[in-house]
C-alpha cells in the first residue's frame, strides 16, 4: 500500500540558478514543463509559490554550489523536500549551451537532469560545521597575510640597503629579531615610522594567527574530544592538524573506505585510457587544496621522524 502512494504521490523538480539577489527558478512535474522565472532571492517566497501552485506534491530542488554556500539547501531541507546540490563542473551541457548561456537555460537544463535522475549532490554541513570551516578558512587568509606582512618588512629593508644579520635571515622569526627590528634607525623619522607601522601591523597579524589556532583546538576538544585525540595519535598530525581535517571534513565515518577519503581531499592522479593509449595527468585538481597541502607536509614529517618509512 505504501508503494502504491509512493508510485501516485505527484513529483516536481525545481532547478535554480542562484545569484545573489535574484534566482532563476525551472519548474517541471513528471507530467509537464511548468514553467520558467525570476524571483527575489528568498527562500520563503519560493516555498510560498510551490505551496499555493502545487499543493500535496513531493518536491525535488537542485541548484549549484557557489558564494551563497548551502543556506538556502537547509533551509528547503528542513521543509521536508528533497535538496542536491551540485558540482557546477558535474553538470552535462551540450555544445549549444556553450555558446547561448543564459541564467534561464542553466536553470532549465539543471530541472531536466534533476527529473532524469543524472545528479549527484555534494555534501551538505550542518550549520554548526559550515561555520567552523569558515573559522579554519579565515586561519587559512590570516596565514597568507602573516607570510605577506613578513616579505614587506623584508622587502621595505632591502629596498633602503639594510642587510639582515645571517642569525636572522630564516623563515622563523624571534623575539630578537623583533627587538633588531626596532632598533634600526633610518636618516629621517618618516622611514622609521614606516618601518614600526609595519612591525606593529605583523606583531598584530601573528597574535591572530596563534588565537585562531587555539581556538580551533579548544572547539575540536569541546565538541569531538574522541576524534580529534584518534588523529593527534597519526604519526604527522599535530593538534592544529587535526582541528582542520574535522573542519574540512566533518564526519569521517561518512566515508566509507580510504579511496573516497582520498577523493575528497584530492590525493588521486587524473587518468587518461582510451584506444591502447594510457596517460597521467598528474594529480586531480578537484581538491581541497589547504587539506592536501597539509597531509602532504604531515607525511613527509612522518617520514622524517619514522626509520622505517623512509625505506619506502
Amino acid at each position: 500500500m505504501q508503494l502504491q502512494d509512493a508510485l501516485t504521490i505527484p513529483k516536481i523538480f525545481i532547478g535554480l540558478d542562484i545569484h545573489k539577489k535574484s534566482w532563476s527558478v525551472s519548474i517541471q512535474t513528471d507530467l509537464f514543463f511548468h514553467r520558467t522565472f525570476s524571483m527575489p532571492s528568498v527562500a520563503e517566497d519560493l516555498y510560498q509559490y510551490v505551496e499555493r501552485t502545487f499543493p500535496n506534491h513531493e518536491v525535488a530542488l537542485v541548484y549549484e554550489a557557489g558564494c551563497c554556500g548551502f543556506s538556502a539547501a537547509r533551509y528547503f531541507l528542513n521543509l521536508g523536500w528533497h535538496v542536491l546540490v551540485v558540482n557546477p563542473s558535474d553538470v552535462k551541457t551540450g555544445d549549444k549551451e556553450r555558446y547561448q548561456k543564459t541564467d534561464a537555460l542553466d536553470s532549465k537544463n539543471l530541472s531536466n537532469q534533476l527529473k532524469a535522475g543524472v545528479l549527484r549532490s555534494v555534501y551538505i554541513p550542518t550549520e554548526a560545521h559550515e561555520q567552523f570551516t569558515t573559522l579554519a578558512r579565515h586561519r587559512t587568509q590570516i596565514t597568507k597575510k602573516l607570510r605577506q606582512s613578513k616579505s614587506q618588512i623584508k622587502s621595505m629593508l632591502l629596498f633602503h640597503g639594510i642587510e639582515i644579520p645571517p642569525a636572522y635571515d630564516n623563515s622563523n622569526w624571534n623575539k630578537d629579531f623583533i627587538v633588531w627590528l626596532e632598533n634600526i634607525e633610518f636618516s629621517s623619522p618618516c622611514g622609521k615610522l614606516a618601518l614600526q607601522g609595519k612591525i606593529r601591523m605583523y606583531q598584530f597579524i601573528r597574535l591572530e594567527y596563534l588565537e585562531i589556532a587555539n581556538q580551533m583546538r579548544a572547539h575540536c576538544r569541546k565538541t569531538c574530544k574522541n576524534d580529534y585525540n584518534l588523529l593527534r595519535s597519526i604519526p604527522g598530525i599535530g593538534g592544529y592538524l587535526s582541528s582542520v581535517i574535522l573542519a574540512e571534513c566533518g564526519d569521517l565515518r561518512r566515508f566509507n573506505n580510504e579511496g573516497q577519503f582520498s577523493s575528497y581531499i584530492g590525493l588521486v592522479p587524473g587518468i587518461y585510457n582510451s584506444g591502447g593509449s594510457e596517460k597521467c595527468l598528474g594529480i586531480t585538481p578537484r581538491s581541497r587544496s589547504q587539506l592536501r597541502s597539509y597531509l602532504v607536509e604531515a607525511a613527509w614529517i612522518a617520514i622524517r621522524k619514522d626509520a622505517e618509512m623512509q625505506q619506502y
